[in-house]
């Protein structure tokens, strides 16, 4: 066995057959969301919701690109977060003429985090990351536990500690292939020689251990047989105050 431990930025790809119930609910939920493969949701990275201040009027539109205005968004108001492309928000808020949903540019939105644009960028960019890792069934450290059960399914050991620090624990994917055995037999009328099924065992071939800290993987440990993996960097999943 080998043990790969680093910093939460280091990401290891390990490539898995993902199986089981929980797996398939969380990528149909992804998929439901993500008729659009260029947009990042917030039900992707966060269970809270996101509101933001209208600081200027600014025209609502029907699409990402642009296409028919919706109307124009009231200044000092709060608009509900919902998703996001590289350069445009789409939210749910108040146009001058009612309720609206649309999308807008982020200039004309402030919030009580200065770096709320920057950060948002943060979040997209790693999402696009661990998207691409979950389509593919690969793990990586820095992935939140949620993301691990997306790509690889439900573990099949699990170990979960509480300490004053928080939540550490261990989970065990352990992958089986079922081998049939035979012997040989010889006819004691013929004195032919022949094959004979004998039984069949379940024997594994392969196991990931991952390691986790407050939800995020810390540690994976990979048995040798399953090949070895590349590093890369990605952003580990980000906390802000909204």
């Amino acid at each position: 066995m080998k043990v790969i431990s680093a910093p939460a930025a280091l990401v290891l790809l390990l490539p898995l057959l993902a199986s089981g119930p929980a797996a398939a609910d969380l990528r149909e939920k992804s998929s439901l969301l993500n008729d659009d493969p260029g947009v990042v949701y917030t039900e992707e990275f966060t269970d809270k919701k996101i509101e933001l201040l209208v600081v200027k009027p600014a025209p609502v539109f029907a699409t990402k690109k642009g296409g028919r205005k919706l109307g124009v968004l009231k200044v000092d108001t709060k608009v509900t977060f919902i998703g996001m492309t590289e350069k445009v928000y789409k939210i749910r808020g108040t146009a001058v003429h009612g309720g609206v949903s649309g999308w807008v540019s982020p200039k004309a939105l402030g919030s009580k985090d200065k770096d709320f644009v920057e950060n948002f960028k943060k979040v997209y960019e790693r999402q696009k990351v661990v998207r691409d890792l979950i389509a593919k069934h690969e793990i990586a450290i820095g992935m939140s536990m949620e993301e691990i059960s997306a790509a690889l399914g439900r573990p099949t050991k699990t170990k979960v500690r509480q300490t004053v620090k928080g939540k550490t624990g261990v989970w065990e994917f352990i992958q089986y292939e079922e081998q049939d055995h035979y012997q040989t037999v010889r006819d004691s009328l013929t004195g032919r020689v022949f094959r004979q099924y004998s039984h069949t065992t379940r024997e594994e071939i392969g196991k990931v251990v991952v390691e986790f800290e407050n939800e995020v993987v810390t540690a994976i440990e990979e048995s040798e047989n399953n090949g070895g993996g590349k590093v890369k960097i990605v952003t580990p999943p980000l906390i802000f105050g909204w």
